[in-house]
């Protein structure tokens, strides 16, 4: 949806990306937040979260060690330690936000799979599903960013909307509520969805996917210049920028006249069949 290009050369070529300070922080704050609720209600304070990130942090290195790159030429380990505390004040923040010590969530970075009548397979995972004594369901997503204007609003719910439309079709129940909580500005926004919602998610969906497979057959991937460009690792392959993306490994069919002209949308791994797959930091 941001740019079919960048989606041709992550899925499709996968090139290489650098790991980032911010995606990674949030990775960390993201384990930490659901490692807390380990411990007993009254033991979910801010010092003991703090206390998470150092062990959290050797978990992630463990698993990648690539992460490491991120502080090459640190000796004195100052920049590690900074960005340790931004992490830090990330978590500090949450607890403005929300107070676990009355949360019990039913379940924590849930893996979800579903199957439209289409045929299109849906999967993602979800920061944490609370269910109130009543069974009305709630989604929560982490962000360590900060809350976008109203106008920008759009692209963070359609995230929280397909999470929504999958928990329907798995279990048959509605979410009663969808909630962002942004850390970096210490925002917290809601939005209660309805079937109708759901409905035009899953046929914006089905869209997607036909324009990920018409792009797919011929191998047009177009990009979508915005002010994101300017982080994107692959501007040297980029025409945007004077580049030549590399030569495109699947066989391709000419597009016919009338097919889709205004580029490729779309979340969807295009050679893994009819799958989409959502998740977010």
């Amino acid at each position: 949806m941001q740019c079919p290009l960048l989606y041709r050369f992550r899925v499709i070529d996968k090139l290489p990306e650098k790991p980032s300070e911010a995606a990674t922080r949030g990775t960390l704050v993201h384990a930490v937040l659901e490692r807390l609720f380990d411990a007993p209600a009254a033991d979910r304070t801010a010092p003991r979260a703090r206390a998470l990130i150092p062990g959290q942090w050797d978990r992630l290195l463990e698993a990648k060690p690539e992460l490491g790159e991120l502080f090459a030429g640190d000796t004195e380990g100052e920049r590690l330690s900074r960005w340790l505390g931004e992490a830090e004040r990330l978590v500090e923040r949450w607890f403005s936000l929300e107070d676990p010590t009355r949360l019990e969530p039913a379940e924590r970075e849930l893996f979800v799979e579903t199957e439209l009548e289409s045929g299109l397979r849906l999967r993602g995972v979800i920061d944490r599903i609370d269910v109130a004594p009543t069974g009305d369901v709630r989604i929560v997503d982490y962000k360590t960013g900060k809350a976008p204007r109203p106008e920008y609003a759009e692209g963070p719910l359609f995230q929280m909307k397909f999470y929504a439309l999958v928990i329907w079709r798995l279990k048959g129940i509605v979410p009663r509520r969808l909630q962002l909580v942004y850390l970096g500005s210490g925002d917290v926004l809601t939005y209660d969805p309805v079937v109708a919602d759901l409905e035009r998610v899953e046929r914006k969906l089905l869209a997607l996917w036909e324009a990920i497979a018409l792009a797919t057959e011929t191998g047009d991937w177009r990009p979508r210049p915005t002010k994101l460009c300017g982080w994107c690792d692959h501007q040297a392959v980029c025409p945007e920028f004077g580049g030549t993306p590399p030569v495109y490994p699947l066989s391709v069919r000419p597009a016919e006249s009338g097919e889709d002209d205004q580029g490729r949308m779309g979340p969807v791994g295009a050679e893994a069949g009819r799958a989409v797959a959502l998740e977010g930091p």
